[in-house]
């Protein structure tokens, strides 16, 4: 037991990831997924093709739609439009499909998708009903039936508590590592930046940190001095309605792109978490100008720390556009946990190794 039941556990989950990851990898080549079809409103059926779209690891290559309502039109959101709901059972079959995706629509209602499931009867076909929700996880969802009808009942996001309390310890204990752990390359970079540019080692910028409250950021200096004054004449070139950032930034400093490719101009925020400032895990930290132009939605961002890393970092970061960052950041706000955080920062190390969307 002492032996067998630890080796066990350990060779059982190194077979479920090794697995897992193949399996990641033969449904990002299109192959090992389901054919499906979406049944449902216009605009219900475009943001689910969007969804599965962006998400192919989970198995589900969506190749028609049944639009419901008296107009039918020729594609939606980029798919073919099979037909209307009038004659579903037969355009289901005539297209292979192995699973229906069921929207929230009028014309979807019980009795549709009752009738649905009993002539679907003998045939390997999957039925899925997709409520209107969006951005939810799974554990703040519980499915509990009543008369019948299975309801879901969604928890409120947690803000406060002992899970925050384990969320601060985690991030003051995993900055004072990170920054004694870091410390010879807190020497080189300094060297590299003096010697090669005039100014300052450190650059403190002001940002927007949790409940609207504005904190010191530090960086290692990547711009040549005066930079701030330089992105007016910039700020039309970047691509972003809300967010500055370029590919080819001519104010970055030749060490800086080095700094700025593997993120390492970012390792005195952990300054910033040992403070209190910023945590470990978090949405990305806006500039005051930025929040200036924020939505009331997008300010639900504030309700939290900034992180060091988060779900813009290992998503892209500058190459993904201000709605796909903001989805990112307000599914974090809506859903953190401390095991999710830990996944957030295993996947970093990925991240700033493949230096996607740093610049």
């Amino acid at each position: 037991m002492l032996v067998s039941l630890p080796f066990g556990i350990c060779l059982l989950l190194a077979s479920r990831w090794s697995w897992r990851q193949w399996l990641l990898v033969q449904r990002q080549r299109g192959q090992m997924t389901q054919k499906a079809i979406v049944v449902g409103s216009l605009d219900s059926v475009e943001h689910l093709a969007a969804v599965v779209a962006r998400n192919r690891s989970y198995g589900y290559q969506v190749v028609g739609a049944c639009i419901t309502g008296a107009t039918v039109p020729e594609q939606a959101g980029g798919l073919p439009v099979l037909g209307g709901v009038d004659g579903l059972m037969a355009t289901i079959l005539d297209s292979g499909a192995d699973a229906v995706i069921v929207t929230s629509s009028d014309a979807t209602h019980p009795q549709m998708v009752r009738r649905l499931g009993w002539d679907l009867e003998g045939y390997d076909v999957e039925i899925i009903v997709a409520p209107s929700l969006a951005n939810i996880a799974g554990p703040r969802v519980h499915i509990r039936p009543v008369a019948g009808l299975p309801l879901l009942h969604v928890e409120q996001p947690s803000y406060r508590g002992a899970s925050r309390w384990a969320k601060g310890l985690l991030d003051r204990t995993g900055g004072t590592v990170l920054l004694v752990v870091a410390a010879p390359v807190f020497v080189v970079v300094a060297a590299a930046i003096r010697l090669t540019s005039p100014g300052k080692v450190f650059f403190v910028q002001e940002r927007v940190g949790r409940d609207g409250k504005s904190f010191g950021m530090i960086k290692f200096r990547t711009m040549v001095e005066g930079a701030h004054l330089m992105r007016p004449a910039l700020a039309a070139d970047s691509g972003n309605a809300v967010m500055f950032k370029m590919r080819h930034d001519p104010r970055v400093t030749r060490p800086g792109r080095l700094l700025r490719r593997y993120s390492i101009d970012e390792l005195p925020q952990a300054i910033n978490v040992v403070k209190g400032d910023m945590s470990l895990v978090g949405p990305r930290p806006p500039l005051v100008e930025e929040v200036s132009g924020y939505a009331p939605e997008a300010r639900r961002r504030l309700l939290v720390r900034p992180g060091m890393t988060g779900p813009w970092q290992i998503s892209g970061r500058s190459d993904l556009d201000w709605e796909e960052t903001m989805r990112l950041d307000l599914y974090y706000v809506e859903n953190w946990s401390i095991v999710g955080d830990l996944l957030i920062l295993w996947k970093t190390i990925k991240a700033v190794r493949s230096s996607s969307g740093a610049y």
